[in-house]
C-alpha cells in the first residue's frame, strides 16, 4: 500500500507513531535499526592508493624504466651522466605525480566546501514536546515541524499543512513551487504525491507537521544518488590517447635502442658502451617533458576556467569538453534564474498593484521577503505604495485555486484575492479600467480569456487578481472586481541566448531535458533561441515512456528537440541514447535527478550555487555561478586545450630529430659523438620545458568556436603532426646542430678519422656547440608551432606574453649551461666563442623560410578536415 493513499490516522499507526511522535528511548532503538539520516559517502579509492595511481600509469612506468636503466649504467659505467640522468627523470615522475594530485585533491577539497544541503538541526516531537535535534538523528515514526524557510530533512507524509508550497526542482526539475496537503490521494508515483515532501526540496510557504517514512539512503534523494555510486567509467579520450601514445614511444624508444644495441655490438664497441649507447638512444626518444607539459596545460587551462566560474574536478575533462557535439541542459537555474518574475499584465496598473503589495503570505526579514517565490515576484513588481493592516485571511487551498487576504483600510474594510483565472473570473462583477471600474459583460470576459489564453501560449504562469472594497464578512469572495491578470515566469539569464548561439555556431547542438511542463519548456526554448522552427520536437516523459530505443533515436535525429516532465531515468535514456548516437555529450543539471545523466555523460557539468551536492558529486565540472553562458567560455578553452597539446606536441616531438642523429652519426660515420645523453637531458627537461608550458597556455585562435567539434575518432596524434615534427622541421634542426658541431671542430683542427676522447677540451667545446644549435633552432620553432596555418608575422594572432618570457628563460638557461663553472661540470659542456652562435642560423633561416612557405600553399588550398589525416595505430 502507497503511503500516499492512507489518512494521516492510518499512517501514524502504520509506522507505530503518534502526533506527538516517539520517545527519546524509541528513537534511540530505531535510530539503532535504520542508521543515520545521512546519505553514505561514496566509495573512494585510499588516498594512498590514489597517491600512488599517479606514479603508475603507463607513461609513468616507462620513465621509471629509463631511470632504472640509467642508474644500472651509472653502476656499471660511471662518469657519463647516466647518474645524474637517472636522478632527473625521477624527479620529473615525483613532481609530475604531486601536482596531479595536489589538483585532483585541491578541486574535491572544493567541492567538500559545497556540499551543504540537508539541514543541521530540525524542529521534531520527542517526548510530548517540540524540541530540536539533529537532522542525522531523526527516523521512520518522527513527527517533523516545517515552516516557510525550512529544508526537508527526510521523506515525509505529511499530517497537517496550512498553505504549504514546496520547491521540489532539486528533485522534480519543477520550477514552480508546487501544493502540499495533507489529504490522501491516488498519485502512483511519489515525487508527484500531492501529500508528501521529500529531503533536500525545500518549504518556501506555509507550515505543518509532517511523518518521516524514509531516511538516509532509503529516500527519494538517496534512492538517486546511488544511481551515481556504481563503477567510475572512463569517460575521457585525451587519458586513452596518452596512453596509446605511450604505448607507441614505448615500442618506438626500446626498438631503437635494441637495433642500436646490436649495431654497436657489430662494430666492435665493448658490450657496456653498447648498452650505455642504447640507453641514450631510449633517452633520445623518450620526451620527457611531454609528461609534465600535458598535465600543467591542462592545469592552467583549468585556472583560466576557474577565472570564469568553472571549477575543474578532473584534468582531462577540459580536453574533452572540448569535443562536445551535443549539451543536454536542465532549465531551471541553469538557463534560467530560478527566481520568479513578472513579464505580462493585462488591466489597470494601479489595481494591480494594490492587490499584489496585499494578497501574499510573505515574511520579511533582513535580506528580503522570505515565502514563495511568486509571491516575491508580484510583491517586487507592485513597488512601493500604501499598506493596509490584515485583519483575516481566506487560505489557498486545491479546490479553490486562490487566496484571499482581508484588510482594514481608511475608508473600511477591503478584501484582494488573486488565483487561477478560471476560480477568481467567476466571482468578478466588475473589472477595473483607465476610465474607472466598469461592469463585466460577456464581451469582457471574453477579452480576458483571450489575454489569458496568449499569455499561456507564451509559458507564462497566469494569475488573475482582484478586490473588493466592504466585502461580505460571511462570503468576501463574492462580487469582485477585476484588477487585471499577472503573467509570471523563470526568466532565462540574459547570458543564454548569445551562449546558445555560440553553441550553434560552433556545431554543438543544445538539448533542452527538463522537468518542467511542456509550455514552459517550449516558451523558454524559443525566447533563447534554442527553438527557431515552427515544428519542433516535443516529446514529454509521458511519451518518452512509451518510445522504443529506435524511435528515441529518430527523434534526436531532429536539430530542434526538447524534452519536458522528464524523471531521472529518462534523462540518463537519453543521453545514452545520444552516446549510442556517436554523440560526445555534456550533461548539465543541479538537481539530484539529474546526477545519474551527470555522470553517464562524457562530460557532467553541475550547478555550484544551487546545485545539490549529489549532482556536484557526479559531476566533472561545477559551475560556480550556475551560469550555463559559462559552458560555452568552458568549451573553448577545451577545443584550446587540445590545440595546444598537439602544439607543443610538435615543438618537443621536433627536437628528437637532432637528438637521434648525433648518435647515428657517431655509429654510422664514425665521428667522435657531437652530443651526450646529458646534454639531452638538458634539451628535455631544461631549455625545451618552459616554451612547451607556454605553447600550452596558447588562448584560443580566431575562429576557434566556428568550426564544428572535432571528430570522436580523431587522434592525438596524427601522420600530419609527425610528418611535420620528424620529417620537415627536425631535419632542418639536426642540420644546424651538425653543422655547428663540425665547424667548431673544424676550427680547433680536428680532421676526418681523428679520434678525440670524451674529456677532450675540443670535443667537450664542439659537443656544447651541437647542444647550442639545437637550443637556437627551436626558439624558432617555438615561433613556427603557434600555429599550423598561421605566418608568425600574422597580427591576428592572439597575444602571448609567455612566448617572450619563455624564450628569455630558455636563454638563460642554455647561457648557465655553457658559461657557468656548474653548468659545465653537471653537463660536460665548455664556454663557446660569440661566433659559434652564427653557425646554426643558416640552417635555421631556410627552416623558418621553408615553413612560411608550407603555410602559405596550406592557406591557398581548401582547409583539409583534421578527420581527413589517418592517425596512426596506436
Amino acid at each position: 500500500m502507497r503511503i500516499q493513499t492512507l489518512s494521516p490516522e492510518q499512517v501514524l499507526a502504520g509506522l507505530r507513531s503518534g502526533g506527538h511522535g516517539l520517545t527519546t528511548r524509541e528513537a534511540a532503538r530505531r535510530l539503532g535499526r535504520f542508521g543515520a539520516n545521512t546519505l553514505k559517502a561514496p566509495r573512494r579509492e585510499p588516498m594512498a592508493v590514489r597517491l600512488l595511481r599517479s606514479f603508475t600509469h603507463f607513461f609513468a612506468l616507462l620513465l621509471w624504466l629509463a631511470a632504472a636503466l640509467a642508474a644500472v649504467a651509472e653502476i656499471r659505467q660511471p662518469g657519463e651522466g647516466m647518474g645524474l640522468l637517472a636522478i632527473a627523470v625521477v624527479a620529473v615522475i615525483l613532481v609530475n605525480g604531486l601536482f596531479s594530485f595536489a589538483q585532483d585533491y585541491r578541486a574535491e577539497r572544493e567541492l567538500a566546501a559545497l556540499a551543504k544541503l540537508l539541514p543541521q538541526r530540525v524542529k521534531t516531537w520527542r517526548d510530548g514536546q517540540v524540541s530540536e535535534v539533529e537532522a542525522a538523528a531523526l527516523v521512520p515514526g518522527d513527527v517533523i515541524v516545517l515552516t516557510a524557510g525550512d529544508r526537508v530533512p527526510a521523506d515525509a507524509r505529511l499530517l497537517s499543512a496550512t498553505g504549504v508550497r514546496l520547491d521540489a526542482s532539486t528533485l522534480t526539475g519543477e520550477s514552480v513551487p508546487v501544493l502540499r496537503t495533507a489529504d490522501p490521494c491516488t498519485e502512483h508515483e511519489a515525487p508527484m504525491a500531492g501529500n508528501l515532501v521529500f529531503a533536500g526540496t525545500s518549504v518556501v510557504a506555509g507550515e505543518g507537521t509532517a511523518l518521516v517514512y524514509a531516511t538516509g539512503n532509503h529516500t527519494e534523494f538517496g534512492r538517486i544518488a546511488n544511481l551515481t555510486q556504481g563503477e567510475q567509467r572512463e569517460r575521457w579520450p585525451l587519458l586513452g590517447e596518452i596512453a596509446a601514445l605511450s604505448r607507441l614511444i614505448a615500442v618506438l624508444a626500446v626498438g631503437l635502442g635494441a637495433v642500436f644495441f646490436a649495431i654497436g655490438v657489430h662494430a666492435g664497441q665493448p658490450v657496456m658502451a653498447a648498452f650505455v649507447f642504447a640507453i641514450g638512444i631510449i633517452v633520445a626518444n623518450v620526451p620527457e617533458g611531454l609528461l609534465p607539459t600535458v598535465t600543467l596545460a591542462l592545469a592552467m587551462a583549468a585556472r583560466r576556467m576557474a577565472r570564469r566560474n568553472v571549477l575543474v574536478r578532473h584534468l582531462p575533462a577540459v580536453e574533452a569538453l572540448g569535443s562536445a557535439t551535443v549539451i543536454c541542459t536542465d532549465k531551471t537555474g541553469t538557463l534560467t534564474l530560478n527566481r520568479m518574475t513578472v513579464r505580462a499584465t493585462d488591466g489597470e496598473p494601479g489595481a494591480i498593484a494594490a492587490v499584489e503589495r496585499h494578497c501574499h503570505t510573505l515574511a520579511r526579514s533582513k535580506t528580503g521577503w522570505l515565502g514563495d517565490p511568486m509571491e516575491v515576484a508580484l510583491v517586487e513588481h507592485a513597488g512601493p505604495g500604501p499598506v493596509h493592516a490584515r485583519t483575516g485571511e481566506v487560505p489557498f487551498d486545491t479546490e479553490r485555486r486562490r487566496l484571499s487576504t482581508l484588510h482594514r483600510a481608511p475608508t473600511g474594510p477591503v478584501v484582494y484575492t488573486k488565483g487561477a483565472a478560471e476560480t477568481v473570473l467567476p466571482l468578478c462583477t466588475a473589472r477595473a479600467t483607465a476610465a474607472g471600474v466598469v461592469p463585466l459583460d460577456d464581451t469582457g470576459r471574453a477579452a480576458v480569456l483571450a489575454a489569458q489564453d496568449a499569455m499561456a501560449d507564451r509559458g507564462l504562469r497566469v494569475l488573475a487578481l482582484a478586490w473588493r472594497d466592504d466585502p461580505d464578512p460571511a462570503d468576501p469572495e463574492r462580487g469582485l472586481v477585476l484588477a487585471g491578470l499577472v503573467g509570471l515566469e523563470d526568466p532565462p539569464r540574459p547570458e543564454v541566448p548569445d551562449a546558445v548561439a555560440k553553441a550553434r555556431a560552433a556545431g554543438i547542438r543544445v538539448v533542452m531535458v527538463t522537468g518542467d511542463h511542456p509550455h514552459t519548456a517550449l516558451a523558454i526554448a524559443r525566447e533563447i533561441g534554442l527553438v527557431r522552427g515552427s515544428d519542433p520536437e516535443l516529446v514529454t516523459g509521458d511519451a518518452l515512456r512509451t518510445m522504443t530505443d529506435s524511435h528515441l533515436m529518430l527523434v534526436l535525429d531532429g536539430d530542434e528537440v526538447v524534452f519536458a516532465r522528464v524523471g531521472a531515468d529518462q534523462k540518463l535514456r537519453i543521453v545514452q541514447a545520444l552516446q549510442r548516437r556517436g554523440e560526445t555529450v555534456a550533461v548539465t543539471g543541479d538537481g539530484v535527478n539529474d546526477a545519474p545523466a551527470l555522470k553517464q555523460g562524457d562530460i557532467g557539468v553541475a550547478m555550484g550555487r544551487c546545485g545539490t551536492d549529489v549532482a556536484r558529486e557526479a559531476a566533472d565540472m561545477i559551475l560556480l555561478d550556475d551560469n550555463f553562458a559559462s559552458i560555452v567560455h568552458a568549451v573553448e578553452e577545451g577545443r584550446a586545450v587540445f590545440a595546444n597539446i598537439r602544439r607543443f606536441m610538435t615543438y618537443i616531438f621536433t627536437s628528437n630529430i637532432p637528438e637521434i642523429v648525433p648518435f647515428l652519426a657517431f655509429i654510422l660515420l664514425g665521428i667522435p659523438l657531437p652530443l651526450t645523453v646529458v646534454q639531452i637531458l638538458a634539451v628535455d627537461l631544461g631549455t625545451d620545458l618552459l616554451p612547451a608550458l607556454a605553447l600550452g597556455a596558447e588562448p584560443p585562435h580566431p575562429g576557434v568556436m566556428i568550426r564544428p567539434p572535432r571528430p570522436r575518432r580523431e587522434r592525438l596524434l596524427t601522420w600530419g603532426l609527425l610528418a611535420r615534427a620528424y620529417l620537415f622541421l627536425g631535419p632542418f634542426e639536426a642540420a644546424a646542430a651538425m653543422g655547428a658541431f663540425f665547424v667548431v671542430l673544424g676550427d680547433g683542427g680536428w680532421r676526418w678519422g681523428d679520434h678525440l676522447a670524451a674529456g677532450d677540451p675540443l670535443h667537450r667545446l664542439a659537443t656544447t656547440a651541437c647542444l647550442a644549435g639545437i637550443v637556437v633552432a627551436q626558439v624558432a620553432n617555438l615561433l613556427l608551432c603557434r600555429a599550423d596555418r598561421e605566418s608568425i608575422l600574422d597580427r591576428s594572432m592572439p597575444r602571448n606574453p609567455l612566448i617572450g618570457w619563455a624564450i628569455i628563460a630558455e636563454l638563460l638557461i642554455i647561457a648557465a649551461i655553457v658559461y657557468t663553472p656548474p653548468g659545465n661540470l653537471l653537463f660536460a659542456t665548455a664556454p663557446l666563442p660569440w661566433w659559434a652562435w652564427l653557425t646554426p642560423l643558416p640552417a635555421v633561416m631556410a627552416m623558418v623560410v621553408v615553413e612560411e612557405a608550407r603555410k602559405a600553399l596550406a592557406r591557398s588550398l581548401p582547409c583539409v578536415k583534421p578527420s581527413a589525416l589517418r592517425a596512426p595505430t596506436l
